[in-house]
């Protein structure tokens, strides 16, 4: 009960005023009768004592003007729009939208539209063989072709981003 700890946070409050009225008659017969209590009420008092003398100190105004020249000193970052491509995001786009087709023409082109019970379009999808899929020449050319066309698009961003920080500089 009568840690550092304890002893140090009920004077504060009593110091400060943050006790209530019970706690301040406790404190004070503690430091009537305490030596403990009485040593450590008066450190805290001269802590307070200086605390309350001392001001704060506050950074020259030439300082502060230094400060906000290096500031102004570095690039301001632009607002998004001005520095995403839109021709990168539509390529990106692009990309994506053919892929997703060339899968969907490929997958209806697997299924037989000449089976019987097929007029009320229920497709039965045990038929289609994704393993004809990865394992023909076409899929393989067109994977090929969107691997190069995708290294094209990196290197083509990057181009523009080592000119850019050429031209900056």
């Amino acid at each position: 009960m009568n840690t550092k700890e304890n002893i140090e946070s009920r004077l504060w409050d009593y110091i400060d005023g943050n006790s209530t009225a019970e706690e301040k008659i406790i404190i004070e017969n503690f430091l009537g009768g305490n030596v403990q209590w009485q040593k450590t009420y008066k450190e805290l008092l001269e802590i307070q004592k200086m605390l309350t003398s001392s001001e704060l100190e506050q950074p020259s105004l030439r300082f502060t003007k230094n400060v906000m020249d290096k500031i102004s000193n570095y690039n301001v970052s632009p607002a998004a729009k001005n520095y995403i491509n839109k021709k990168i995001i539509w390529a990106i786009g692009a990309f994506f939208i053919t892929l997703i087709t060339g899968f969907l023409i490929y997958a209806f082109a697997q299924i037989n539209w000449n089976l019987p019970g097929n007029n009320n379009l229920i497709f039965d999808f045990k038929n289609i063989d994704l393993s004809k899929f990865f394992n023909s020449t076409y899929a393989r050319i067109f994977l090929m072709i969107s691997v190069v066309l995708g290294l094209m698009l990196i290197d083509s961003f990057l181009a523009g981003k080592k000119n850019e920080l050429y031209s900056g500089s």
